[in-house]
């Protein structure tokens, strides 16, 4: 057959058994790959509820309301008994005898639900609901942590839980800092006259409220402020 060419050859390539059974390799990979890819189930509003999933409840009790507050967060397994196997959170429920904030927490929780079916990162959740602070004041937890409000609570059993599946991890803190921090920690605690401490507080009494992890950690020593439970210094 023969082909009539209208434009200048400016290069050219001859085809051999071994150039066509690497472009067929090629090929084959990415066929491959790609049918991987859509065998592999994501998360979004097309996936079905099954009728079983599994979840965690958390308690919150704060001193400014008299009744618990219980936060279920129900987890849906995709890809179950594969390579690909990964749980996501799927719905939200919250539950209280205190019926003063029923409207507005059935909104929080329908709303949180529709994001995490809704599939892609739902991460951002945590800071925006950690990041309201309540007109009237927050509160400190048991532990010494400072909560701002009600929904910065929800909002930080929102990250332990999304820590527990894997989808967040904790700062990485180096065991030289780890190390710093701890003796840092034993030296001031030997200087310091040891006052009545909070309920169930594991830092020393007299710790300063860290602007980071908004815990009552961060302590003075050798003129620099250093937090016992994040590792943020004031001297870098």
């Amino acid at each position: 057959m023969t082909v009539k060419l209208d434009k200048k050859i400016v290069s050219y390539k001859v085809i051999t058994p071994e150039v066509r059974a690497e472009a067929e390799q090629v090929a084959d990979a990415r066929e491959a790959k790609n049918s991987l890819d859509t065998a592999v189930q994501k998360m979004d509003e097309n996936v079905d509820r099954p009728e079983t999933l599994h979840g965690v409840t958390y308690k919150i009790k704060t001193p400014v309301t008299d009744h618990a507050m219980y936060i279920t967060i129900n987890d849906i397994i995709l890809n179950p008994g594969t390579n690909h196997e990964q749980r996501r959170p799927f719905e939200v429920f919250v539950n209280s005898k205190n019926m003063d904030n029923f409207q507005w927490v059935v909104a929080l929780t329908r709303v949180l639900s529709a994001v995490f079916r809704k599939g892609g990162d739902c991460t951002f959740l945590v800071e925006e609901m950690k990041a309201v602070f309540d007109p009237k004041g927050g509160y400190f937890k048991k532990g010494g942590k400072f909560m701002p409000s009600l929904v910065a609570e929800i909002g930080d059993c929102l990250e332990t839980h999304m820590k527990s599946i894997g989808l967040l991890e904790d700062p990485d803190i180096s065991e030289h800092q780890r190390k710093i921090m701890e003796e840092k920690r034993a030296e001031f605690e030997s200087r310091t006259v040891q006052a009545k401490q909070p309920e169930e507080s594991p830092y020393p009494a007299g710790a300063q409220l860290c602007n980071k992890c908004m815990t009552q950690a961060m302590i003075l020593m050798d003129g620099c402020m250093t937090c016992l439970n994040c590792g943020e210094s004031k001297c870098g």
